[in-house]
């Protein structure tokens, strides 16, 4: 399938899909096999439908090293995760790779071979920090982790656009909006989809969505229509 895709600084910008359908999935942490029963169950067509994802395709679960793999399907796109991020940290730093293999599982890194490995970084790298992709109920945004609640989306995109480092920081780790159960929507986008945070269901906060549904702890996989109601 055509990819039609377009990038802009950390911002991936993708077309409306006018020849099947569109799907979300939250964190995946190397749960590949369940995913694929997921969209198996939902007869999903890789030659017209699309899947987006909040990143966090590694770590914790059994089939991290197939990240790779599912990067180079031209219908599956994800955002870089917080994990992905510190992996490409970790292999500059011997002490901080150490430390990221012991705190997160890292067997799956050391069963890769060197080009395997270094393939994986090369497809990390080039992951988008914020995803918008046009949709028939209007754009559609996807982050890793959180949008500040002083930023439009437009605001957002051109920020990362400029290389705002702190910006990167917020979208891969903060927790504010859904700690705090912020409402307040994220002006200029029809809704925007965040992982990070484990919920038991995907919840609902003004138009942003938290769907990391916490497969890798046991949790149900959710692959839900893209800007349609969960």
């Amino acid at each position: 399938m055509m990819n039609h895709a377009m990038a802009s600084g950390r911002v991936q910008r993708l077309a409306l899909n006018r020849r099947g359908r569109d799907y979300v999935v939250g964190d995946i942490h190397g749960e590949f096999p369940r995913l694929e029963e997921a969209l198996s169950s939902l007869g999903f067509e890789p030659d017209r439908d699309r899947l987006f994802c909040t990143g966090d395709l590694v770590d914790r679960g059994p089939c991290s090293g197939q990240a790779g793999e599912w990067i180079a399907r031209p219908w599956f796109h994800s955002v870089l995760g917080n994990h992905e991020r510190m992996l490409l940290d970790a292999c500059g730093d011997p002490r901080l790779l150490a430390s990221w293999l012991h705190a997160n599982g890292g067997q799956w890194w050391l069963d890769l071979d060197e080009n395997e490995r270094h393939h994986l970084l090369e497809a990390f790298r080039r992951l988008p920090l914020a995803m918008e992709i046009a949709t028939a109920a209007g754009p559609v945004g996807v982050v890793h982790a959180d949008v500040p609640p002083w930023l439009d989306w437009p605001q957002l995109t051109a920020a990362l656009a400029s290389g705002d480092a702190e910006l990167e920081h917020y979208l891969l780790w903060e927790r504010r909006r859904i700690s705090f159960m912020d409402r307040r929507p994220v002006a200029g986008i029809h809704r925007v989809y965040c992982g990070h945070t484990p919920v038991d269901r995907p919840r609902r906060l003004g138009n942003v969505y938290f769907i990391d549904t916490g497969i890798c702890f046991g949790g149900d996989v959710h692959v839900l229509p893209l800007g349609g109601d969960p």
